[in-house]
């Protein structure tokens, strides 16, 4: 639609090429025939300028409007990028969320399926009390003892079954392989595999910074079978690959305890080559480590030096594998110091356990590629650090530290001690200042002492005995 303005210039401009020509033919004295020439050509050039100057500013307004769209234009950019940086983060806490959940999940299943296992035990330990309970009693004996000596049986019954402290030294030279064999696998089934920890401490200060996981195995009788009298005999049978997941189990639920009261400690597990090379099995181990990969930091898996040597494509491939979920790998038994740090530092090696005995020997030490003094440095480099293990002695820490070594593991600081030390004395133990106290009629008042962690949880899911 045209607008009025333009109407009215159109006018305007008739009127001034009109005015013009009657004033040229008033004035002038020009003919009528030039005067309307001259009139018309006025009104085009006005017409011309007028076009021209409604052109420019036309091309004005679009520019202007072409700038205002590319503002909003940036202005809309901005916004869907911080929709999309919000949307990334609610994104990043959901999986957060869903793995935290995950993690939960695990620990709690692996909780309860320790519970079971203690469940089990703790019915076992119940049937063989009762056997002990219902077994007839010698006539003098019944006799001279009191109705109220029962329950003093039952408790003397109940801390004969408790293993005793040097059950360890004495278990594995007396058996045979079968035995040995018949113990592995009924502790596998029964879930009686044990850990152990050992810790390792800083030098000088001698504080605690990681844990080793010994492995043990509770046999028939009670008693307990170091990881050193079984593992050949569980290679040679493949049950290791079944032991080694058990383990890798146990110790990620005592990291996480661990980790309750110290962010910074650490847990080494062994793994075997067997299991490494072993594609079920390993599987099965790797999925495990996939859902607890936020424990990577601080599960550090270990092998022996020779198994280590001796790896193959099957098991580099899946050594690899766990070193790309951020695992970390430690190196023991080392028997010789002919050591590449930077094809270890490669694999996804951080840590190497020397013995003692081997960096201080000085005639070891001038068979070796490398003067012990060195080694440290040397590690240290890549990105490995130096543990000295099997430290029994003050002298030998006072030397270490004159190779600058920083880390220490040994009898000296502390033996491998079990996870759960309460559960040997659960039931029927007596506390030593109250053996001697007395009820109202003068007999001695046995109270078992108090249970506290696994043992009592198993102790209440059990019921009253």
């Amino acid at each position: 639609m045209i607008r009025i303005s333009t109407i009215f210039i159109a006018i305007c401009m008739v009127l001034v090429a009109a005015s013009l020509g009657l004033v040229l033919y008033s004035v002038a004295g020009i003919s009528g025939t030039e005067s309307a020439i001259v009139a018309l050509t006025a009104l085009t050039f006005l017409i011309l300028y007028n076009a021209v100057s409604m052109r420019l500013r036309d091309r004005t307004d679009v520019g202007s409007q072409i700038a205002d769209l590319s503002r909003g234009t940036a202005d809309l950019a901005r916004q869907v990028a911080e929709f999309g940086r919000r949307l990334a983060a609610v994104e990043g806490r959901l999986a957060s969320a869903n793995a935290a959940s995950a993690d939960r999940i695990q620990a709690v299943a692996g909780e309860i399926s320790e519970l079971g296992g203690l469940v089990k035990q703790l019915a076992v330990s119940v049937a063989s009390h009762d056997d002990i309970l219902s077994a007839p009693v010698p006539a003098n004996k019944a006799e001279n003892e009191p109705q109220e000596q029962p329950p003093a049986a039952a408790n003397g019954a109940t801390t004969a079954l408790a293993p005793p402290v040097s059950a360890v030294s004495k278990s594995g030279s007396s058996r045979g392989e079968a035995q040995t064999l018949a113990a592995v696998k009924a502790a596998i089934e029964e879930n009686r595999l044990e850990i152990y920890l050992q810790p390792m401490v800083t030098l000088p200060q001698r504080k605690v910074r990681f844990y080793e996981a010994v492995t043990r195995i509770r046999d028939e009788n009670d008693q307990i079978v170091p990881a050193e009298d079984f593992i050949r005999v569980a290679e040679a049978a493949g049950l290791i690959g079944r032991i080694d997941h058990m383990v890798m189990l146990r110790c990620v639920q005592v990291l996480r305890r661990l980790m309750v009261r110290n962010k910074d400690v650490g847990v080494f597990c062994n793994l075997a080559a067997a299991t490494l090379g072993n594609p079920v099995t390993f599987t099965q181990c790797l999925d495990f480590l996939e859902a607890n990969r936020a424990l990577a930091p601080s599960l550090i898996i270990e092998f022996k030096q020779a198994a280590f040597r001796k790896l193959g494509p099957t098991e580099s491939e899946h050594l690899a594998a766990l070193a790309q979920r951020g695992y970390r790998f430690s190196i023991d038994h080392i028997t010789d110091l002919r050591i590449e740090p930077r094809e270890l530092a490669d694999r996804g090696v951080r840590f190497i356990k020397v013995p003692a005995a081997l960096l201080l020997d000085p005639k070891r030490s001038s068979t070796s590629d490398i003067h012990p003094s060195d080694l440290s440095d040397l590690l240290g480099r890549f990105g490995i650090d130096l543990i000295a293990e099997r430290i029994e002695g003050e002298r030998a820490v006072v030397d270490l530290l004159d190779y600058d070594v920083r880390f220490g593991q040994g009898f000296l600081f502390a033996p491998p001690r079990p996870v759960r030390p309460e559960a040997a004395t659960a039931n029927g133990a007596v506390h030593p200042n109250r053996a001697q106290e007395t009820n109202g009629s003068g007999k001695p008042v046995i109270e078992p002492a108090r249970t506290t962690g696994n043992a009592a949880l198993a102790r209440r899911a059990a019921g009253p005995v």
